[in-house]
């Protein structure tokens, strides 16, 4: 595993990131007392910003790294949807995938922050806010026959320059069973790795992807059973490998990590426990964003999933450490490589 000559190869790899599409908005203020109408608190506005959530999330991650991100998504013809188009064409990226839908909204998260400055919050709050309230405006519906098929053929006119697909999937009604399988029948030709972020919805309907990448919520959601020890784990991790014919299962798993799944060519089945790799974590949001795009990339790269996990872990605890949806930047990760790479050596290995 030479991880600095993945990173290097990750360079101009072209992924294609089908999904739903969302603003990211944060509304900053202080908390300094209570109403006298209610007993709630007064939030008094300061400063307000924006930015990429969801697939388009995963684009500029894609993008940060030197890799050519082609987004394919819907948004509302609405002041959101704007600004996402906006937010991507500074970014240098193509917009010419993302379609309007005029009688849907445009999928946005807007996250009400008070600043720390109280004797309540601890020293890490006070360094990073204080989440209050989110407030979502969005629709769940699935997107019109006609959408879908115009979706479809973006993604079909894009495959034969492609290194590898992802489906970020956010259960916004953007992807379905249909969409799931022409995609995967019109991609089968060139032989590139799929790889999914998904969510409830849709979770089984993406038998024979390359890899999906749960969090280990999701991962309890869709078996129906909750991870109470490391067997358990490896029952759920189990049951999912086998279920959806994948060739790798990563489930990441927050403060404990990562858990990579593989079917051995002998059919035994490799576990391979990944520690996490995060000085402080600031905030979550978006890292399951992160994660994906490092390993999509690294695998366009031909590295191995070992690899692949080793390096998004990496760029995940680089991640946490910011606040909402953030990218990781080449120079961050290859440090991250230099200095964290020594906790591969930690990493745990389980043949059964």
């Amino acid at each position: 595993m030479n991880l600095k000559t993945t990173f290097a190869q990750l360079q101009g790899k072209r992924v294609i990131i089908i999904g739903d599409v969302i603003v990211d908005a944060y509304i900053w203020g202080d908390v300094n007392r209570i109403s006298p109408e209610a007993p709630v608190p007064v939030f008094e506005t300061e400063t307000e910003q924006v930015g990429c959530g969801g697939a388009a999330n995963v684009a500029q991650n894609i993008a940060s790294l030197g890799g050519n991100a082609i987004l394919v998504g819907v948004i509302g013809k609405d002041r959101d949807g704007e600004k996402l188009v906006q937010m991507l064409t500074e970014m240098n990226l193509s917009t010419t995938g993302i379609c309007v839908d005029s009688k849907r909204p445009t999928s946005t998260k807007t996250r009400v922050i008070a600043r720390a400055n109280t004797t309540n919050f601890t020293s890490h709050e006070r360094d990073s806010g204080h989440h209050l309230l989110r407030i979502d405006r969005e629709s769940k519906q699935e997107i019109a026959i006609a959408m879908r098929r115009h979706l479809l053929d973006i993604v079909v006119s894009q495959l034969s320059d492609s290194d590898a697909i992802i489906f970020a999937d956010y259960d916004k009604g953007v992807i379905n069973a249909h969409l799931i399988a022409e995609v995967m029948k019109h991609a089968k030709p060139y032989d590139i790795p799929i790889i999914v972020d998904p969510k409830r919805n849709n979770f089984w309907q993406y038998k024979n992807v390359t890899a999906i990448t749960p969090n280990y919520k999701e991962a309890c959601a869709a078996i129906r059973e909750e991870i109470t020890d490391v067997s358990q784990l490896r029952t759920i991790g189990e049951k999912i490998l086998n279920r959806l014919s994948l060739k790798a299962l990563l489930i990441t798993r927050d403060a404990e990590g990562m858990s990579l799944f593989q079917r051995k060519p002998d059919g035994s089945l490799s576990v391979e426990d990944l520690p996490p790799y995060a000085n402080i974590v600031t905030d979550v949001t978006g890292a399951g964003d992160t994660v994906v795009s490092v390993f999509t990339l690294a695998l366009a790269a031909d590295a191995d999933f070992y690899s692949a996990a080793v390096l998004s872990s990496l760029a995940g605890g680089i991640a946490v450490g910011k606040l909402g949806c953030a990218t990781v930047t080449p120079k961050e990760l290859m440090n991250a490589i230099e200095t964290g790479v020594s906790i591969s050596a930690g990493f745990q290995k389980t043949n059964t």
